[in-house]
């Protein structure tokens, strides 16, 4: 029997904000000292008062308007009760029957709801500082706890059970994580923890699935890489169709995810709502979003930047690029700036914006990468398909074009100024002197000063094209006898004669007159 998974995803993001969700510690993913951004508010220490940090919600909404949600007028705040030595207060504190956003959908995937959370503190397990056993000679380990992370503002994301492989829910949690960093309402980093995506996922018959009857599903919690979850939820799709289809169960349960082995195992039996006995949080006040002034979604919307999928779309319509084109300029938005700047004299050429994607992102993204520049702290990212993993990182200093400069040599390039090795040349040479030379030297006198321009005048030509012929004579017999090929091998042997220099337009238009 064939059966047909449905997933459904449960996504937590941590919020970039100066301050943690009820309290004024740092919110800072960076800091390496164990429990240094702690107060007694965060580390749940009695008679303590929470207060809302608005950023936060603001974050939030936004992320809610950017995918079409419905923003809620009324919302609590709720305690979720669950006892891990990670809560130190023994509850979280999240939204439950009110949260922030509802409905709402995102590449083409169905919205549940969207709320607002604390983070829990960071449990580590050392091994080194255990206490040695007597009997077994083995080290019990410690388990310890980092509250750095505790009370972090964390938005929970959760799709309805609408996703029916493992592909698509990919694409989702890339194209989230895509649109916090264009909200800067998170880096959402997987290898940091930032964004933790953790799948639901059932399957049953095709006849049970098309009367919206779905099976028994079990829940694969913390997926910390892209890769992680697909290879997850294919490994479960599996797994349950083969216990299915011996004769077994399905058993509602957690499970987590073994990256050295890629499986899944038993965590423990999955909880129900009721089990967290949820009830409204006494020590936070109901929020009316209405009575709010720069809450209100006329305010917000204003505030939203061009989204990911408009720029996409954009670039493709108004550019022509390629899907693998448009995704290295969506996913870094300092080179899509960089290249709106260089193209903003010539936008409407077809011929010299072609010239600027091709050379801004075969050759001047290498150049940067290779000049490996660490004078600044100011990052761009590229490379598609790579958002979420460890991302490939140079850096905008002292190496960078300026902006300007670069539409000069596509304008040269394009005008049959300077070959196309030569624009490679002259752009290794900007990257190489630096920003001193890019800005102080004109495009044109730096060709110049290394033989760069290419020389398109007959006189400047002919002593090359003259001798070419007489070196060449069985090429040149050749081609009379009707080898029409010979004719490129003759200018290359002009372009070699000139170093590059010669235009091999205007070599062929010689070489062609000379030959009759």
């Amino acid at each position: 029997m064939k059966y047909q998974p449905t997933i459904g995803l449960e996504i937590h993001a941590e919020l970039k904000t100066k301050s943690k969700m009820f309290c004024s510690c740092k919110n800072d993913p960076d800091e390496e000292k164990p429990n240094a951004n702690v107060c007694p508010i965060c580390l749940g220490n009695p008679g303590t008062l929470p207060v809302l940090n608005m950023e936060a919600i603001k974050h939030v909404l936004k992320v809610g308007l950017a995918v079409d949600g419905k923003m809620a007028d009324f919302t609590e705040w709720d305690r979720k009760n669950y006892f891990y030595p990670d809560i130190p207060k023994g509850y979280q504190i999240s939204q439950y029957k009110y949260p922030l956003i509802s409905d709402g959908q995102l590449a083409g995937v169905e919205l549940e709801r969207i709320h607002l959370e604390e983070d829990t503190a960071q449990s580590t397990h050392d091994h080194d500082r255990g206490q040695t056993s007597r009997s077994s000679g083995q080290r019990s380990g410690l388990s310890l706890i980092n509250f750095n992370r505790s009370g972090v503002p964390l938005m929970e994301l959760v799709t309805k059970p609408v996703i029916h492989d493992a592909a698509t829910a990919v694409r989702f949690a890339k194209e989230l994580q895509l649109l916090l960093r264009y909200l800067g309402a998170g880096e959402a980093n997987m290898e940091k923890g930032e964004m933790r995506v953790e799948a639901n996922i059932s399957v049953a018959s095709e006849s049970d699935t098309k009367n919206k009857k779905f099976g028994v599903k079990t829940e694969v919690k913390n997926l910390n890489s892209f890769r992680a979850v697909e290879r997850a939820i294919e490994f479960e799709i599996e797994r349950q169709s083969s216990l299915l289809e011996s004769g077994g169960l399905v058993v509602q349960e957690t499970r987590g995810w073994d990256d050295a082995k890629n499986e899944t195992y038993s965590q423990r039996s999955k909880e129900s709502s009721h089990d967290y006995r949820y009830f409204p949080e006494p020590d936070i006040p109901k929020l009316k979003i209405s009575e709010i002034k720069e809450f209100s979604a006329t305010v917000l919307k204003k505030e939203l930047p061009e989204l990911p999928w408009v720029k996409r779309d954009r670039y493709k319509k108004d550019f022509g690029m390629t899907d693998k084109e448009v995704a290295v300029f969506v996913e870094s938005p300092e080179i899509a700036k960089y290249f709106e700047e260089v193209i903003s004299p010539f936008k409407g050429d077809a011929k010299r914006v072609k010239l600027t994607v091709n050379y801004l992102l075969t050759d001047y993204l290498g150049l940067l990468k290779g000049a490996g520049n660490d004078k600044s702290s100011e990052k761009i990212r590229f490379g598609s398909g790579a958002v979420g993993q460890r991302r490939t990182e140079t850096n905008l200093g002292a190496a960078v074009v300026d902006a300007r400069k670069f539409g000069e040599l596509i304008s040269m390039a394009a005008n049959g100024d300077i070959s196309s090795r030569g624009a490679k040349d002259l752009l290794a040479l900007l990257v190489k002197n630096g920003q001193s030379s890019s800005t102080t030297t004109s495009i044109k006198v730096l060709a110049e000063m290394h033989n760069l321009i290419q020389k398109s005048d007959s006189s400047d030509l002919d002593p090359a094209i003259i001798k070419v012929l007489a070196d060449n004579a069985k090429a040149v017999a050749e081609y009379k006898a009707g080898k029409a090929a010979s004719i490129q091998f003759l200018i290359g042997q002009v372009m070699k004669a000139t170093k590059g220099a010669a235009n091999p337009e205007v070599a062929k238009k010689l070489l062609l007159a000379k030959l009759g």
